[in-house]
C-alpha cells in the first residue's frame, strides 16, 4: 500500500503543478478546453486564482510524497479529496446534453479523481510512514 499512496501523491501533485502553470500563465488557452465553455463567461482573474490554488495544493501533495510524513500525507489527500468531490458534484449537475460521450468521460475521470485519493487516504491507516526522528536523520 505504501507504493500506492506515494503514487497517488505524485500523480495528483505533479498533475496539479502542471495544471497550475497552464492556468496561471496561459489562462485563455486553458479555458479553451472542451467543457469549460459550458459555463461562461471566461474570467482571466478566476483562471489565475484557481491556478494559484492548484499550485498550492500541488506543492502540498508533492511535499507529502517526498517526506512521506503521516500527518502531511493525510492532510494532502483529504484536501485533494475535498476539491475532487466538489468538482465532481459540480460537473454532475452541469452535463451537456449534446456532448453525451464527453459528459460520460468527465464523470468517469472525475470519479476516479475522488476514488484514488480517498482510497489512498484510507490506506494510510495500515501504511508505514517515517517517524519525525527518521526524517531529521537522527
Amino acid at each position: 500500500m505504501r507504493g500506492y499512496v506515494r503514487l497517488v501523491l505524485v500523480v495528483f501533485g505533479v498533475g496539479d503543478l502542471i495544471l497550475a502553470g497552464w492556468m496561471t500563465f496561459f489562462p485563455a488557452d486553458f479555458y479553451a478546453l472542451p467543457t469549460l465553455d459550458w459555463t461562461p463567461p471566461y474570467s482571466e482573474h478566476l483562471m489565475q486564482d484557481v491556478g494559484g490554488e492548484k499550485l498550492g495544493l500541488g506543492i502540498v501533495l508533492t511535499m507529502a510524497a517526498i517526506t512521506f510524513d503521516l500527518l502531511l500525507t493525510r492532510v494532502a489527500l483529504l484536501a485533494y479529496t475535498a476539491y475532487a468531490l466538489t468538482h465532481l458534484v459540480f460537473h454532475l449537475g452541469h452535463l451537456h446534453p449534446h456532448e453525451r460521450g464527453l459528459s460520460i468521460e468527465l464523470v468517469v475521470v472525475f470519479s476516479l479523481s475522488v476514488i484514488a485519493p480517498l482510497t489512498a487516504l484510507i490506506a494510510t491507516r495500515t501504511t508505514a510512514f517515517r517517524t519525525a526522528d527518521q526524517q531529521l536523520g537522527a
